[in-house]
């Protein structure tokens, strides 16, 4: 049995020590010098290009292109999951020790390349320093803590004695995983979803959002740097309405691991449990689907301490997260004082502009049409709150909208009910703490949530009656 050391969460980088920062900046400047370069698509160890190209696009400066990558046919999709089914034959019958030393690795090569893939998402995908920094360090966490779950998994595990027979319980893995990521987490979930499907002895087929093939790329060179064997994980580049459905349909696929939008979830969901032709197995979907989330505040929280925490749960990568705090709903007694104070934080805690500077932590969102649809939301928002800060377009070089705050906001108001995933917050008035977890769970949406409060016994209540 392999021996690891006991699993410890990587620590963030310290951009505020003058090496680190240099180094960061230097590893800026090396991605700068590789924009622009053509991405194949990688099946079964074989790069191929298509007639039809795509761009990846610089959200913070919109007339600068990231890459060229390739627009995957339903033919290559089949042949991704024709390679993968094959490479499975072999991959599963790997010991779960050989599977690890691989993701072993894995996460050397990643944390020596550290500030670069953190660099990457600095300029694909608009994070800051410190944003791209701890994506790569969640990515490095699920690498180590995967290897080290699949050693436990592959002991001998436990079962019901019965006398006179000799019983034995085993996990053994299933075939060919769909990897299907969003792009405002564009290596740590794609890494996490891919890791668990090859460490457990399943192939990969990773489809990564067409605003985030760059970093997608850099990860399918990590693997080949790794000597990971042709077909264990594939790269498939494209739009997800030409390849998604082949994907999924195809009868060779085992597993669809999927996070992004509620639409898209429910539609995978749907298509998955349809039997088609030649499949012998029930296919499993894994689906993460957006959030509306709210934090409750009661009158006897810590206004300041809450304050600061919903604007940074609230703009932390310009709210582009499913678990962005999207709601705040605040007791009535302190609704003012609140609102007030979340002001102040808010123009404390936010820094807009190039997301290239150490110094800035709020930058663009992803791309155009994402601008245009929070920027619909905050007209919708003027007519059904009160405009408190923001509400405009940022910067004409990128895709930038300003941190935006509604109050008096009604809870079955458009923006309080439907996910804007930028960065839009809206603040609701409860009469008391017992309205303010009502009006939390008034949502299709069932993510993240928190609450302050004093209280302890409140505590106890919402880890019971709030649903995420």
């Amino acid at each position: 049995m392999m021996d690891l050391d006991e699993f410890q969460n990587e620590r963030l980088t310290d951009f505020s020590a003058a090496d680190r920062k240099q180094e960061m900046q230097q590893a800026i400047q090396g991605v700068r010098r590789q924009l622009g370069n053509e991405y194949e698509i990688v099946i079964g160890g074989e790069r191929f290009r298509s007639n039809e190209k795509f761009n990846s696009i610089n959200p913070s400066l919109s007339g600068e292109i990231v890459g060229v990558f390739q627009k995957g046919s339903q033919a290559l999709a089949d042949k991704a999951v024709a390679s993968a089914n094959e490479a499975f034959e072999k991959w599963s019958r790997i010991s779960a020790t050989e599977r690890v030393k691989y993701l072993i690795a894995v996460s050397r090569i990643m944390k020596e390349r550290r500030l670069e893939l953190a660099s990457w998402m600095v300029i694909e995908v608009g994070k800051s320093w410190v944003e791209a920094d701890a994506d790569v360090a969640e990515a490095s966490d699920f690498c180590e803590f995967y290897a080290r779950q699949m050693l436990r998994l592959s002991a001998p595990q436990p079962s019901v004695r019965v006398e006179f027979e000799k019983n034995a319980m085993s996990y053994i893995p299933l075939g060919v995983v769909i990897v299907v990521t969003p792009w405002n987490f564009p290596l740590a979930i794609l890494s996490g979803m891919t890791f668990a499907a090859i460490v457990s002895g399943n192939t990969a087929i990773m489809k990564p959002s067409s605003d985030s093939p760059a970093v997608a790329a850099q990860l399918m060179n990590i693997f080949e740097e790794a000597e990971l064997p042709p077909g264990v994980v594939n790269l498939l580049t494209g739009s997800g309405s030409e390849i998604g459905d082949t994907l999924v349909d195809n009868p060779r696929t085992r597993l669809v691991a999927f996070t992004g939008s509620k639409e898209v979830g429910l539609r995978i969901n749907e298509r998955a449990a349809k039997h088609r032709n030649g499949q012998i197995w029930i296919k499993k979907v894994i689906a993460e689907m957006g959030g509306k989330n709210a934090i409750v505040v009661d009158e006897g929280a810590d206004l300041a301490a809450a304050a600061t925490g919903v604007a940074a749960a609230a703009f932390g990568y310009q709210g582009q997260k499913c678990s962005a705090c999207s709601r705040v709903i605040v007791v009535k007694s302190v609704y003012d004082e609140f609102v007030q104070k979340l002001q102040e934080e808010t123009r404390t805690l936010i820094y807009e502009g190039s997301v290239e500077q150490p110094e800035v932590n709020f930058g663009p969102v992803i791309n155009e049409r994402a601008q245009e649809s929070i920027m619909a939301y905050i007209e919708i928002g003027r007519r059904e709150g009160k405009l408190l800060m923001g509400g405009e377009k940022g910067s004409s070089e990128g895709y930038f909208v300003q941190p935006t705050i509604f109050s008096d906001v009604s809870p079955q108001a458009l923006i309080a009910k439907e996910e804007i995933f930028g960065p839009v917050l809206v603040v609701i008035r409860a009469d008391h703490f017992d309205s303010a977890i009502d009006i939390a769970n008034q949502t299709d949406y069932g993510l993240t949530g928190s609450v302050y409060t004093r209280d302890r016994k409140r505590v106890e209540r919402a880890i019971q009656e709030f649903h995420v």
